[in-house]
């Protein structure tokens, strides 16, 4: 996916594409068990191949610049959870209870990797305290996120339990580890391979897109959720990012940071993972596939939105760089 573009990439419309086709022609019955059992097999060599490909320097690097890495941690695991909370008023007026549950989903997961080290990149910050910050927010994320959704969802009358999350979490995390633990015998291929993850990562996501709407949609989810209640997702998505990413800056000068810091902390903060989250929620809501299609639709509102918004904010911060750098020169 292009992190340069504010436009729907095509994975984008591929992702459309795959709504549109579970709404016309939703698989069911027997069809369904077998898109399930693909789509489980998907999530484990997904998760396999992210651990391989994470390099063991990376997780110990990842203890040496600790102000960063936790100021970016409380952005993503306690911040948006916070902030999901605190519009649960908002969320039951305006929304579905799926749609809600969706977006407290979303305040759970953890950072991306690709699109937040491209927007590092673009706005002209740490880029290696981003990559470092981006991998491990995702493998934190495996074991935090199942917790968060268990303490959040449970609260908000969710339908995940405390009893299911240990299960949950060995479901992600073994595929994980067994790849990190095979990466001295296969890292070099999976380095060498890179597009192959990309196209795993994509194709897990479409395959769980299409069974989740497909369930929906014989349950009924377009003709239960209301117009009114998608344009709020999208509201309540905005308002997400409005309130997060300033107050990442805020926080970032606050505390002392140089410019490049406060650039990563912003774009690594900020993202939520597509990747990740949607094979986490087929997981974590394997008893209710019937509304997964509206648990994960604020996830796919929130991807997009993150990435024009943040094309803007990168764009910004590297026109304020040009201009200072000229101002310097002109000195």
């Amino acid at each position: 996916m292009s992190s340069r573009r504010a436009g729907p990439d095509n994975f984008t419309l591929a992702l459309l594409a795959t709504v549109a086709l579970a709404s016309l022609l939703p698989c069911h019955g027997e069809a369904a068990r077998v898109f399930d059992m693909v789509t489980d097999a998907a999530i484990a060599l997904l998760f396999f191949l992210h651990g391989a490909k994470l390099p063991r320097a990376a997780i110990m690097q990842g203890l040496t610049h600790w102000r960063l890495h936790l100021t970016v941690f409380a952005g993503t695991f306690v911040l948006f959870p916070l902030l999901g909370l605190a519009l649960q008023p908002l969320g039951h007026a305006l929304l579905t209870p799926e749609l809600y549950l969706g977006v407290l989903f979303v305040c759970t997961l953890p950072s991306t990797v690709q699109s937040s080290i491209a927007f590092t990149s673009i706005a002209g910050g740490n880029v290696a305290a981003a990559v470092v910050s981006a991998s491990m927010s995702n493998l934190i994320g495996i074991v935090l996120t199942p917790l968060l959704v268990g303490l959040l969802l449970t609260s908000s009358g969710g339908g995940v339990s405390w009893r299911g999350v240990p299960d949950i979490m060995l479901q992600l995390l073994l595929p994980f580890a067994l790849g990190h633990a095979a990466r001295r015998r296969i890292g070099g291929w999976v380095d060498r391979h890179r597009p192959l993850l990309g196209y795993t990562d994509q194709g897990t996501i479409l395959l769980v897109v299409y069974t989740a709407f497909s369930a929906a949609v014989v349950g009924g989810l377009w003709r239960d959720t209301p117009a009114s209640a998608l344009f709020a997702t999208l509201a309540m998505c905005a308002l997400l990012l409005a309130l997060v990413m300033p107050t990442l800056t805020w926080a970032a000068r606050r505390l002392g940071f140089s410019r490049g810091d406060e650039i990563t902390i912003v774009f690594c903060g900020s993202k939520k993972s597509m990747a990740s989250g949607i094979p986490m929620a087929k997981i974590l809501f394997a008893g209710q596939l019937g509304g997964l299609g509206a648990l994960v639709l604020p996830l796919m509102i929130f991807h997009q939105l993150q990435l024009m918004v943040c094309a803007v904010v990168a764009r910004r911060y590297a026109t304020r760089a040009a201009a200072t750098d000229d101002t310097l020169e002109a000195d």
